[in-house]
């Protein structure tokens, strides 16, 4: 009997401490839910924007002259540096004259040689006239001394042209600016021998009152651009677009903007592409030949959708915003971009005007989370995008 008490009461014992333990198992497992995360959100809404066609451009001055020496010799002395502006005329290099001042003064020697010949053979042909005219003589003597007359002017004339040709080299030697614009590189120092089979040119003048910036267009971007601009033909839909921008190697926009004016006429095999040329004032001389950009065509947009580029995220180069939707959940949505701006994504498809968006906080949300959306007035989201 007393061992039987002894189990009853270490049964309920058991019984007890297993509701205790379950009280206090309820009792930990009872923690509230976290309350929704209280976000900004934004309304989308259609914006007239304006997008850029861009294209790799290389720029050149409107003339670029290579300076090649017409004549051979020891280069004596370099009169410019390199990137020095030069004026039409002005003294670039000097190539040692003395061979061709010494041609000279041999052709001109032979000048003298030859107008005494001349003389001479005058002089016979005077004495001679008189005999026959008297018949003292036959006029065979005559002929040969009027013949001989005749080679000594024709030697004379060419000695003449032999002086020229010597004064023209020796005038070679002194090289001359042919038209205003900038020093390039010069690959030759002074002693160097030159001459005209020279690969290299000694340098280049560049005048760069205006640049060219050419770049090309693929064929796809072609027949997009044939489609996209008014006009009947190519010439009309050049002439009817609007002035377009360079944007530099820094990202900087340069500040004047410029005109396409010419398009080649057939596509290069080679590269898959036909080059267009647009035209940029540059009186300030800020650009120089050989530097590299991008032309920007603008376009201008309606119906497009500005999303602030901060409002995105991105997994596998694919960009995303999440929408806010029934019962305030998010969902990811993949964005469509057609164009962009320095702070703006602007959207053709995958959002809607009047969609509602998670302006900020994305990376402490996944799909389906429920938030605690706060909107934002767009009034001074969107008073900066381009129109």
């Amino acid at each position: 009997m007393l061992v039987m008490r002894k189990y009853l009461i270490l049964i309920a014992f058991l019984v007890v401490a297993a509701a205790h333990l379950s009280s206090c198992s309820q009792v930990q497992g009872t923690h509230a839910a976290p309350p929704p995360q209280s976000l900004p959100i934004i309304a989308l809404n259609a914006a007239p924007a304006t997008t850029y066609l861009e294209y790799s451009a290389n720029v050149e001055g409107t003339t670029n002259v290579e300076i090649r020496p017409q004549v051979s010799g020891y280069l004596d002395k370099i009169y410019v540096e390199e990137g020095a502006y030069v004026t039409q005329g002005q003294p670039l290099f000097k190539i040692n004259d003395r061979p061709y001042d010494e041609q000279l003064n041999n052709a001109q020697a032979n000048i003298i040689a030859a107008k005494a010949n001349l003389e001479k053979a005058a002089i016979e042909v005077n004495r001679l006239q008189p005999l026959v005219d008297n018949h003292v003589i036959s006029d065979v003597q005559l002929k040969a001394a009027q013949a001989a007359y005749d080679a000594a002017k024709a030697e004379v004339n060419q000695t003449q042209a032999a002086s020229n040709n010597a004064g023209i080299n020796l005038g070679y030697t002194l090289i001359k600016a042919p038209v205003s614009g900038y020093i390039g590189r010069i690959p030759f120092k002074a002693g160097a021998l030159v001459g005209k089979g020279e690969a290299q040119p000694l340098t280049i003048v560049s005048d760069v009152k205006s640049v060219y910036a050419y770049f090309g267009m693929s064929e796809n971007d072609f027949l997009k651009f044939t489609n996209q601009f008014p006009g009947k033909t190519i010439d009309e839909k050049i002439k009817q677009l609007p002035p377009v921008e360079l944007q530099l190697a820094d990202k900087s926009i340069y500040a004047s903007k410029g005109k396409i004016e010419l398009m080649e006429g057939q596509f290069d095999r080679s590269i898959g592409a036909i080059t267009f040329r647009a035209t940029f004032p540059n009186a300030e001389r800020l650009l120089r030949s050989g530097i590299t950009g991008k032309v920007l065509i603008p376009q201008a947009n309606t119906g497009l959708l500005p999303v602030p580029q901060t409002s995105t995220y991105e997994i596998q180069d694919r960009i995303f915003v999440f929408v806010v939707g029934d019962s305030s959940k998010v969902v990811g949505r993949q964005l469509h971009i057609v164009g962009k701006t320095t702070d703006y994504y602007l959207v053709d498809k995958g959002v809607q005007p009047g969609d509602k968006i998670v302006f900020a906080g994305m990376d402490r949300l996944t799909d389906g989370a429920v938030i605690s959306p706060q909107l934002l007035s767009t009034d001074s989201l969107f008073k900066v995008m381009p129109i």
